[in-house]
């Protein structure tokens, strides 16, 4: 069976029409657990969690108009699961359980993507790249893995280490060792699986997430795993997942991991 979990509909618009554009491309490619987890962010009411004037720039859906849209397909027969991609922020703990205890989500992923004012992904912010220390924002980020994953609040943590999305890695390798190994053992006491994501594929680092060696950890720690392409358009729906099973495989998984309305379930890897 294959999985993917982690996409999203707002390049376009919150619609059945649209959202069935999704889950037919997820038909044609055998992906038999689909859901969709819009970034929590666009949300008004999740203004208490996170704001910043680029968040803010992208406010604009209500919940109830998000939920409604679920319920449309359910009743159109469309098998979808309803998610949420929500900015783990710290200090906001309160915050973001309240949110995620007031709607019925079939799975929550947590992701980090801001360290401190700094948006890693972003290629608004690309340049502070070279005016922040990397070893200390490296270090920063796994600081909020590890927090993330001791909250126990997320069903899966997002592209693990997206954080090297621009190509910019520490050549220290005992460093990143170190990251790598303290995040995968909070991970492993927590209820947090990892997702190997496709996207990084289609990002400047051009390879998957999370890193062999990273992945590899999550393994041998017991961490259970899904399949996530983290498509933003239709077309990208299920991209790339023969690389994503060949790397499962590689470090000796065996399994994903599904969920419905809270439950999970593991089920062999396609």
């Amino acid at each position: 069976m294959l999985t993917d979990y982690h996409n999203h509909l707002e390049r376009g618009t919150l619609t059945l029409g649209y959202l069935r554009q999704f889950t037919d491309e997820a038909a044609k490619k055998g992906i038999e657990h689909f859901g969709i987890s819009e970034h929590a962010y666009h949300f008004y009411q999740t203004k208490n969690i996170l704001s910043n004037p680029w968040v803010e720039a992208r406010r604009c859906y209500d919940m109830d108009d998000y939920v409604r849209l679920f319920h449309e397909a359910w009743d159109a027969g469309i098998d979808v699961k309803m998610s949420i991609e929500m900015d783990y922020t710290p200090g906001k703990h309160e915050e973001m359980a309240a949110f995620i205890r007031a709607y019925d989500f079939d799975y929550v992923i947590g992701s980090i993507h801001w360290v401190d004012d700094f948006g890693i992904d972003l290629v608004e912010y690309r340049r502070e790249w070279e005016r922040r220390d990397l070893y200390d924002t490296y270090r920063k980020y796994f600081d909020q893995v590890v927090t993330l994953a001791e909250s126990d609040l997320f069903d899966i943590i997002g592209h693990l280490d997206l954080v090297k999305i621009f190509k910019y890695v520490p050549e220290d390798e005992e460093f990143l060792l170190e990251q790598y190994d303290r995040a995968t053992t909070a991970l492993a006491n927590s209820k947090t699986c990892v997702e190997i994501s496709t996207a990084g594929l289609r990002k400047p680092v051009g390879e998957l997430y999370p890193d062999p060696r990273l992945l590899k950890m999550c393994y041998e720690k017991g961490i259970p795993i899904v399949f996530s392409s983290d498509a933003h358009v239709p077309e990208h729906v299920g991209a790339d997942f023969d690389k994503a099973i060949e790397l499962a495989r590689s470090v000796g998984y065996t399994e994903l991991m599904t969920f419905s309305k809270g439950e999970r379930k593991a089920v062999p890897l396609g």
